[in-house]
């Protein structure tokens, strides 16, 4: 009877999700009958911008501690990241794809009103009563939270059991490909070794540490790997304990009454605080000297961070690629710059002065950038085999599923696969017109959410001899270093990769979007079209065909 059960109501769950999704795609297309695709944006820009003017620096000092005056900014950073993304999207689309609906989504009234304010209906009862019961179940895991750390803590008083890391530093976000793995000469271009090359590393560094479960990282000469699940430490002085017991009681009473009151944010944010506390707490020597978080998670600067930095941490925050902004529209550069502007992380690394100048800009001035070059990011032991000469490394950006891209509501429908396909088509074209080989390097795996018409032309690759697919895991320095030339969907990282190794480099837009003086372009030339294309690969010194191709373009 239960195994008859089970797959009746995975099909039922399957059909809502079904429905509910085809709904979602049907508010996208609404929008852009009416010429609205960009109204996501609109609203995510709004509730970026809007102000929590009832939160009090006083009251918030035994909450925010390091980071009170800035807890306004971290409210809006926390809240953005957890509830003002796809899942507000989601919601927003579904209200216009399904008739005589509104929106129900957890929200406080603040942003109710600014999503009312463009247009969309507001089940605010619904709404409310959502929002109150998603931060009664965040302060309930605050609360846990605050046991888990006083537990580990007094387990480690008892029976110590972390291991001594000396002077370390920790990599916030890691997988297992950012980790050091050498192929059988040596080298790994990963972001770890990368920071060990860097001239303005921590000094005497003893160890690295990550949160890679299971993952073999090599040591790199003296700099041991240390998995650490988290970067927050269990408390290892009796008097540092027992200053966190007497915080947790207040903070526990003062967050509780937040749920009864209009300081609603003391609640959300209570499993925030006990890491911060920690931290307040902990020995400074048991710290890392540098925490180090990528561009992937960039909205939120964790609350423990402002905690770190005052007892002497260096927080970074470093961009392991270029493509920051939209494409620059005839009329000139987008206005809306989306979660940027709220990022206040003490040091930034970037590749170039085009980054920096961006950064400064949306952060109005006040951001400290160094300049440090391309970034590595994620490598991979497996071995690439020597490239033919007259190779080509070709970088796409893998379009996803429709419904995962209007999700996105992203207002520029480029990166789809009707782009995408004829991107590789064109260049693998002119490539073979010219008797080279395209070396065909995706940027990841990214599973199910790849679109079938671009899977589907990928497939078709495989048989064509000229053509060559590089497993995506591979680093993109060690298939540029194997080719003569670099061609790179806009505006990809790939194309400053090439130039920085003195490749040839170039970005190619099939469709003529992109502007040539894009400031996203770092200087790189854009080619539109496939005559822009066969000229340029006509000029490249030792590629195949290049003087039959141009005697012919002579006689012409």
């Amino acid at each position: 009877m239960r195994k008859m059960t089970i797959p009746f109501i995975s099909a039922f769950v399957k059909s809502l999700f079904r429905r509910r999704l085809r709904r979602i795609m049907r508010g996208y297309r609404s929008l852009r009958r009416t010429n609205q695709v960009g109204l996501l944006s609109s609203v995510h820009e709004e509730l970026i911008n809007l102000h929590f003017a009832k939160v009090d620096i006083s009251s918030a000092k035994l909450l925010f501690g390091a980071g009170c005056q800035k807890a306004e900014l971290i409210i809006r950073q926390y809240l953005f990241t957890r509830i003002g993304g796809l899942g507000l999207n989601e919601a927003l689309l579904y209200s216009l794809g399904t008739k005589n609906s509104s929106v129900v989504y957890p929200m406080p009234r603040e942003w109710q009103e600014v999503v009312r304010n463009f247009g969309f209906r507001i089940a605010g009862m619904r709404c409310s009563l959502a929002w109150l019961g998603y931060v009664a179940i965040l302060w309930g895991y605050g609360v846990l939270s605050v046991a888990k750390y006083a537990v580990i803590s007094l387990r480690e008083l008892i029976w110590p059991h972390v291991a001594p890391m000396g002077r370390y530093v920790y990599f916030s976000g890691l997988t297992a490909g950012n980790l050091p793995q050498p192929c059988r000469d040596g080298r790994s271009h990963d972001v770890v070794t990368w920071y060990f090359r860097w001239k303005e590393k921590a000094d005497h560094v003893d160890a690295f540490c990550h949160s890679v479960a299971g993952a073999g990282a090599h040591n790199r000469h003296d700099f041991k790997p240390l998995f650490v699940p988290h970067p927050v430490l269990p408390l290892c002085d009796f008097n540092c304990f027992v200053l966190f017991i007497k915080w947790a009681l207040l903070a526990v009473g003062r967050s509780g009454w937040g749920l009864f009151s209009d300081r609603w944010w003391s609640a959300v944010l209570l499993a925030e605080s006990a890491k911060a506390a920690m931290v307040r707490f902990q020995l400074s020597d048991k710290l890392a000297r540098d925490y180090l978080f990528h561009n992937s998670g960039r909205i939120y600067r964790p609350l423990w961070t402002y905690e770190a930095e005052r007892k002497g941490s260096r927080i970074i925050f470093y961009f392991y690629s270029t493509n920051m902004g939209t494409f620059k529209r005839f009329e000139g550069f987008p206005s809306h710059v989306g979660s940027w502007k709220i990022m206040n992380w003490p040091l930034y690394l970037v590749w170039d002065e085009c980054q920096a100048n961006f950064l400064r800009q949306v952060v109005h001035g006040v951001a400290n950038v160094k300049i440090v070059g391309s970034i590595w990011f994620q490598s991979s032991s497996a071995e690439i085999a020597d490239l033919p000469e007259g190779s080509v490394a070709v970088f796409d950006v893998q379009p996803h599923r429709s419904s995962r891209y209007q999700i996105l509501g992203a207002p520029e429908e480029y990166y789809v696969p009707e782009v995408a396909n004829q991107f590789l088509s064109d260049i693998h074209a002119c490539i073979r017109e010219r008797g080279g080989v395209m070396v065909h390097k995706r940027k990841r795996n990214i599973g199910k959410k790849l679109h079938p018409k671009y899977a589907a032309l990928v497939k078709s690759f495989d048989v064509v001899p000229d053509v060559i697919s590089v497993d995506p895991d591979i680093s993109p320095i060690r298939v540029i270093e194997g080719c003569c030339a670099v061609i790179s969907m806009p505006l990809t990282s790939t194309a400053l990769l090439g130039r920085d190794l003195g490749k040839p480099s170039v970005f190619y837009d099939p469709c003529g979007i992109v502007q040539k003086d894009d400031r996203f372009a770092h200087g790189v030339r854009v080619l539109s079209g496939k005559n822009e294309l066969r000229d340029w690969l006509a000029g490249l010194t030792g590629f195949p065909g290049t003087g039959a191709y141009l005697g012919a373009r002579e006689s012409l």
